[in-house]
């Protein structure tokens, strides 16, 4: 590991080591600095590792520059390998720390991540460590953040949720059970490289209580572009082939094997996306993902897919490409709709709210289910000569929901703040505390009205709308903690929950969130 500027011998006071891989870094890569330069474990106490794979000299003096002030960073210059895998095992095989912390280079850390991560290790003797991860720009599944889980299990919390890299690991235990990236150009090898170490660990544990690491989309990433079929999938059966050897058959592998099959399969053949295809790709990808369907995932795979998914999956096994044209379409052509009938402010500042929740096709209900059976009706494609049972959606339809979110994607903001199991599939009543939903401190403005509708295993994301005279006869709401609730309808009836001072003094939510964003910005 080279540096230009004098570095002190290893200490063993080094808790952590952040591996960086590095490759020609943009502006981006001067937030990940900060960000270091930031964190509230002592600077003595972690190193960071920017391994360069091979950028040129331009990179080789700015990395150079970097390493000059920072006694904590080191630099290793490699020769061009393509791909993260070869600069991350650098990182493991040179690093000093107790454990290791992957960063990807336009990425960044919150100040005191380094150490709640180590002290949560330390605390559960944890082989891996996974930290909340917070998307910047780009939306992130959350389950696996709702609670600090000391002893995650494999198979039972959705630890599948995330098989980025971006994690801590025990550099023992990496080492001793040789847990390793792919070298060279390897899809899917953060997944190969997570899931080794998620069968080896003897403790998983997640972090989820406090923000950790911040995931940033940028424009042209490699997750962003389109596949090729031919390519890609031969990676997705090595991580398979991985599962399967670690697992036997049965439920666990079921449930493993479902988490590729309807991630990494099922979703391109959705709706817009099977329909948005060039002919002759949609064709390769359907050469190569129906014989793998039909090699890697059985029956109890499909046991636990949504309802959509099953019928997607029967369809994909059967080579029925025309029919899997037409669900796709009957997708994209059903409409949902969230509109306000009705609103009233109870006397101690709670909303009720009533909605006409539709989903609709041609202008009818897009899902007519039989009574009694709950046998779909109105998908228009033929079942004959598929498994019996595939168009019932009792599991489904008892799971339906209608939630309420606040969101703001200026502001960053988003609060589901209510959520019901209708009864009757058109009206919906949501009941609202304001003061729950910003908090007496909060001294935000307000935002947009989202409905999240999951109906017989599909989901949908509108805004719910009104009309103006509807939300005038609720009026303001009484006073809550020296403020007044006001809906207003924007454009396109868009329902906005507003909150005024008293003497009309507007906060304004969006402005003041941004302010706060570029202030954490500016102390990484």
């Amino acid at each position: 590991m080279s540096n230009s500027a004098a570095v002190s011998p290893a200490s063993t006071s080094v808790r952590v080591s952040v591996v960086v891989p590095v490759f020609r870094p943009g502006d981006a890569f001067d937030e990940l600095l900060a960000s270091l330069d930031a964190q509230t474990l002592a600077h003595d106490r972690f190193e960071v590792l920017l391994c360069d794979d091979g950028s040129g000299d331009e990179t080789r003096v700015r990395l150079e520059e970097v390493a000059r002030d920072r006694p904590f960073v080191r630099v290793a210059l490699l020769p061009h390998s393509g791909w993260p895998g070869t600069p991350r095992n650098h990182g493991i095989d040179e690093a000093n720390g107790t454990y290791i912390q992957f960063v990807d280079q336009d990425d960044w850390l919150y100040p005191g991540a380094l150490e709640a991560l180590c002290d949560y290790a330390d605390a559960n003797a944890s082989d891996v460590i996974v930290g909340k991860e917070v998307g910047i720009g780009r939306r992130l599944p959350s389950r696996i953040f709702r609670r600090d889980v000391p002893r995650a299990r494999l198979g039972e919390d959705p630890l599948l949720e995330m098989l980025t890299p971006h994690k801590m690991f025990r550099t023992s235990f990496l080492r001793e059970h040789r847990i390793r990236f792919p070298d060279g150009k390897v899809r899917l090898e953060d997944h190969l490289f997570v899931m080794r170490a998620y069968f080896e660990a003897s403790t998983i544990s997640v972090l989820g209580s406090q923000p950790c690491y911040a995931w940033v989309k940028h424009a042209g990433s490699a997750s962003s572009s389109r596949i090729d079929p031919e390519s890609y999938f031969p990676h997705l059966e090595a991580v398979l082939d991985l599962v399967e050897r670690y697992t036997e058959p049965g439920r666990l592998r079921d449930r493993l094997l479902r988490h590729w099959f309807r991630g990494k399969i099922l979703k391109r053949l959705t709706g817009k996306k099977m329909l948005g295809y060039p002919d002759d790709y949609r064709e390769r990808l359907l050469d190569v993902v129906g014989p793998l369907a039909q090699r890697r995932f059985g029956p109890g795979v499909d046991g636990g897919l949504s309802f959509p998914n099953r019928i997607r999956a029967a369809l994909l096994r059967a080579n029925r490409r025309a029919d899997l044209l037409t669900f796709a379409r009957f997708e994209t052509e059903m409409t949902c709709r969230a509109v306000v009938t009705s609103a009233r402010w109870s006397r101690g500042g709670g909303l009720y709210l009533t909605a006409d929740v539709s989903v609709t096709r041609d202008g009818a209900d897009a899902l007519v289910f039989e009574p009694g059976t709950r046998i779909l009706t109105s998908l228009p494609v033929a079942m004959d000569g598929l498994p019996t049972g595939l168009l019932e959606a009792g599991r489904e339809l008892k799971n339906d929901q209608v939630g309420l979110v606040l969101r703001d994607k200026a502001a960053g903001l988003e609060r589901k703040i209510a959520s019901v199991q209708p009864r009757d599939p058109h009206t919906t009543s949501l009941a609202i505390d304001p003061l729950k939903v910003f908090g007496r401190d909060d001294e935000s403005r307000g935002a947009k009205l989202v409905v999240t509708v999951r109906r017989a295993g599909w989901t949908f994301d509108v805004p719910l709308t009104a009309d103006a005279a509807t939300l005038a006869a609720a009026g303001p709401s009484p006073l809550l903690a020296g403020r007044r609730c006001t809906l207003v309808a924007g454009r396109g009836g868009a329902v906005e929950l507003r909150r005024e001072w008293p003497g009309g003094r507007v906060r304004d939510l969006a402005g003041r969130a941004a302010r706060r964003l570029r202030s954490a910005a500016r102390r990484k």
